[in-house]
Parts: C-alpha cells; structure tokens; sequence
C-alpha cells in the first residue's frame, strides 16, 4: 500500500470497497477479486482493499473486534504490539501518574491507541510518512483524535521535556526488505539514543525483542519479558522512575471478547541473577514459561515449587509433588533412559504407545526426525522430553499432569 492507495481507501468508495471485501476475503484470492470488479470496484481500489481485508482479519487475534476499522501493512502488523500488552502497559504508565506521553517510533499507533483509552494525552512520532499516515488513520477510527497527535518526523529531535513519560519501540525489521534487525546499533532510531532517553526523561519505557542480551540492559532499569497463552511475545525495559524490580516476567491471557483489554495478570519477580540448586529428576517436570527463562528467573521459580535443576544449564525443573502454577507446565516421569533410539523404541512399543508429543532443551536432536525414526503403531499417548541431566544426553518418557 501507498499514500495514494490509503487516500483512496478512506473515502466512501473506499468504504464501500473495504465492505465488500470483508464479504469475500478468506477464500479463493483470484474470486474475491473478480467479485469486487463485478461489483464495479476498479482494479487498483479492489486490490487495496483485499489486501486490508485480510490483514484485518489476521490483525483480529492481536487487536480484537477494533481491527475491523484499523489498516494495516503487513510489516507494521509483524511488529505492532498485542492490545492486551498494550493497555497492560498504559494502565501500568497512568498508574504512575503519567498524564503525557510521548510515543517515538509509533509504528501503526497501537500503544499510542492503549495510552489514550487510559486517558493519556500523546505525542506520537513515526519517520515513514505512510506509516505515521496509517497510525493517523487508526487513531480516527478510534474516535481518539483529541488524544492523539501523529507527526511524520524524526524521532530523536522530540522534545521529551514537554511529556511526563516517554515510550519507544525502535524498528528491528529493515524498511527495505523487512528483515528482522539483529544488531541493536542498526536499529531505527539507533540503541544508543534509545538507551539515553533513560537519562532524559524521568520516566521511559523501551519495547526490545524477547531475546536481548542482558548485557545490553541500562543499569537501575527493570526488564520485563511478557508471555501471552504461553507465547512470548515481547520485552519491555522499565527506566527511571517506573523502574521497580530488576527482572519480571509477566503472562497475560485474554478473557472474553479474544485481545480485548481484560486479562488475567500473572507476575514472578526477582534479581534474575541467582542460579537454582542442582539434583537428580524426580517424580514431576516442571517446564517453565518462556518469560521465566528469558528473565532469569528460574531460580525464584524453583524456590515456588520446592525443585531443582538436573543441569545447570537446562530450565526443565524436577518436584517430589506436582504443583499448579502460571508460570509451568506440570509432567509426571514415568522413564529415564540415556538416550538410545533403540531403547527408546522398544519401550514405546511395549507400552502401546503410537502419539507423543516432544519436547526438548539442550538436545540437538530434531522433534520431526524423531517422530518417523520411532515408528509408532499402538494407540496409548505419550509426552517425550528430550534433554540434558549431569551433561549426559538424556530422554524422560512422560506424562501430562492435569492442572
């Protein structure tokens, strides 16, 4: 999409446009089109708004009923944050006092939006002019104009002494190929503004990729990994005043309607940088949340769950009892074998078993070519978890825990 083709978009042909294609999008790509041409849409228009229809549709488990009148770029829809990560964050940021704010690198407006359903009046900037033309849009749809003023410039000449608070989601995708950035020196605008907002603004709030470096964490500051339905879906660094804790992790799950703003908030906090006893494996397998390892929080998680590690460098925990918790998934061990296919076989078999699901950490063994090498036939089900214990290849025959 272009400036054009989003002009062309809001006006009421466009509506029309994007109407009928809500109707159609979803099957047959070369149909739906022939149906807007039949329905006298023009090529180009019908085009635009087939691409947003399923964009839209995609865009519904991150943004809920609200993406039926957002636009979107496919991009932009890669990176923008979850509504339900969002409106945690700005409920946190008005919790805080936080009356303005500024939004630097705005991306589709999906935090300047969640900030303003809070009562946050924001300074949104964005440097691609169909970018900040589309978070401009979103925020009309919105009805939150008088919140929200979008500006197509650069973000690092933002006065932040005109906001009580400053946000900022450096782009990690190149602009020209949408490849994911790994270098945060690449990113857009560059870490090392990012990280000297902190010094700046007595309250900054950074989003980062899930899996940053440690290292590269601003002292003082809090880092939070966020889990949604047990995806992992983001970092956020806490600088300043909002900083509370060294690491969180914190899970989120949606309740009804699916990514609106209501959640279930789960918390583990900690100084991320203990390490948990070692032992032998036990009765039960405690396997925890993505946002728990990514924190370092393993160790604080095992303090819960009265558990050890079986290697020092493996997160898979190990209970005399089970226990129900957020933060892990519960399995009883039935078998501990070294790991020998041939072993491993023969045992299944002899237990009927003919599904598994497979789990691994530390193993360079492929889920996929261990499935086809079992050859399977019984009926019995059957949880796998390939690992480490004492740094021997190890596989522990499991199963589920009801929790």
């Amino acid at each position: 999409m272009d400036l054009d083709q989003l002009a062309a978009l809001r006006t009421p042909e466009g509506t029309t446009a994007l109407d009928a294609a809500a109707r159609v999008a979803g099957g047959d790509p070369l149909a739906a089109a022939s149906a807007l041409r039949a329905a006298g849409v023009p090529a180009g228009l019908a085009a635009a708004a087939l691409t947003q229809a399923e964009l839209r549709r995609r865009a519904t488990g991150k943004f809920g009923p609200a993406a039926a009148d957002m636009f979107f770029t496919r991009p932009g829809l890669e990176q923008a944050t979850r509504r339900v990560v969002a409106d945690r964050r700005a409920a946190r940021l008005r919790a805080a006092g936080v009356g303005t704010l500024a939004d630097l690198g705005c991306g589709l407006g999906a935090d300047a939006l969640a900030a303003a359903r809070a009562g946050i009046r924001v300074y949104a900037v964005e440097a691609d002019p169909l970018t900040a033309a589309i978070a401009t849009a979103n925020v009309a749809a919105a009805g939150l104009a008088e919140l929200v003023t979008v500006e197509c410039g650069d973000a690092t000449a933002f006065d932040v002494s005109r906001v009580d608070a400053v946000f900022c989601d450096p782009a990690r995708r190149s602009s020209g190929t949408g490849r994911r950035i790994f270098d945060p020196s690449a990113y857009s605008p560059p870490w090392d503004f990012v990280v000297g907002l902190a010094e700046r603004a007595p309250r900054t709030v950074v989003k980062v990729a899930p899996g940053i470096d440690h290292a590269l964490i601003p002292a003082g500051a809090e880092a939070e990994w966020v889990g949604v339905d047990g995806d992992l879906v983001e970092a956020a660094l806490w600088c300043g005043r909002l900083a509370e804790v060294p690491r969180r992790a914190t899970l989120l799950r949606p309740e009804p309607p699916a990514g609106g703003s209501t959640s279930v908030v789960e918390q583990l906090t900690g100084g991320g940088d203990r390490e948990a006893t070692v032992g032998p494996v036990r009765r039960f397998l405690h396997d925890p949340d993505p946002a728990v390892v990514r924190a370092h929080l393993v160790a604080e998680l095992a303090d819960r769950l009265d558990a050890t590690l079986g290697d020092p460098e493996i997160a898979y925990l190990y209970a005399d009892t089970p226990a129900t918790s957020p933060f892990t998934r519960c399995l009883e061990v039935t078998d501990v074998l070294p790991f020998s296919l041939k072993r491993l076989r023969a045992l299944l078999r002899e237990r009927g078993v003919g599904r598994v699901e497979i789990l691994k950490r530390g193993s360079a063994l492929t889920p996929e070519q261990l499935r086809r090498d079992l050859r399977l036939a019984g009926a019995a089900p059957a949880s796998l978890v390939l690992t480490r214990v004492a740094g021997a290849p190890t596989v522990l025959v499991c199963q589920p825990v009801a929790g």
